[in-house]
């Protein structure tokens, strides 16, 4: 299973952090975790073929997570030569395709029906998707917002849970529980926690609690300014602890 940050980012431009979006390959499985703003231009930067996706995942209906969808789903008809005829799934909380219904209205229906075909798949917490032999797609719900969604990809032994945007949280850590790469949202330090987003320290917590092997930090607003998310982190968990990059790859072995 190969994770690539496309986005590790917020809101809040930078120069070197785009919106959330992180790449995730399996068998396969090409799933996108997270659409925000960036997301296509990481993509060809870092060399990922996003044109070959087979699954997009959303994790809430925040700007940050969703905004460049319909440039995704725009993109992969009118963006590559030839077009595109292989359906794509698009999964997400319930009320995804009322929200996708009213965009239509004005970006036009091509949004809903393109002519490669869409699938849209609505996730109650709690929900598993499969989404190709030997890999699934597991989702619990986060208190961030009422439909905020975490994710985990599973294929043979390997886990990887990403929690979207999300508060501390035992539930969400004991559902989490021995996962090989927690990716975890970092958005403040500590000293501007707030309760739906996780600090270092939290995230820290989340990672111990969960008893993760790896705990690979991302989405930072530009108010860390030079700290380094990873050693507060360290403060609070014993394992490996990286704060993400745009572009960076990390490798969980399957068996």
């Amino acid at each position: 299973m190969q994770l690539s940050v496309l986005g590790s980012g917020t809101v809040a431009p930078t120069a070197d952090r785009t919106a959330a979006a992180h790449w995730i390959e399996v068998g396969d499985v090409r799933l996108l975790l997270d659409c925000g703003a960036g997301t296509l231009q990481r993509a060809a930067q870092f060399g990922i073929q996003w044109h070959r996706v087979t699954h997009i995942a959303i994790s809430h209906f925040h700007l940050d997570h969703w905004g460049e969808l319909p440039h995704y789903l725009f993109a992969l008809r009118w963006g590559i030569e030839p077009p595109r005829t292989e359906p794509l799934v698009l999964l997400g909380p319930t009320g995804l395709r009322a929200r996708l219904t009213l965009a239509a209205g004005a970006f036009e229906d091509w949004l809903i029906a393109p002519e490669y075909g869409l699938e849209i798949v609505e996730l109650p917490p709690g929900a598993t998707h499969q989404l190709a032999a030997g890999v699934r797609l597991e989702c619990t719900g986060t208190s961030h917002t009422p439909e905020s969604l975490a994710f985990a990809v599973r294929s043979g032994g390997a886990r990887l849970v990403y929690t979207g945007d999300t508060g501390f949280d035992a539930a969400l850590a004991h559902w989490a529980g021995d996962c090989d790469v927690l990716l975890a949202e970092c958005s403040l330090p500590d000293e501007r926690a707030i309760d739906i987003h996780l600090t270092p320290t939290t995230a820290g917590r989340l990672a111990t609690l969960a008893r993760a092997r790896r705990l690979v930090l991302t989405h930072f607003y530009p108010v860390f300014g030079t700290d380094d998310p990873a050693t507060l982190a360290r403060t609070t968990f014993d394992g490996p602890v990286t704060a993400a990059r745009d572009g960076d790859r990390f490798t969980i072995p399957t068996v």
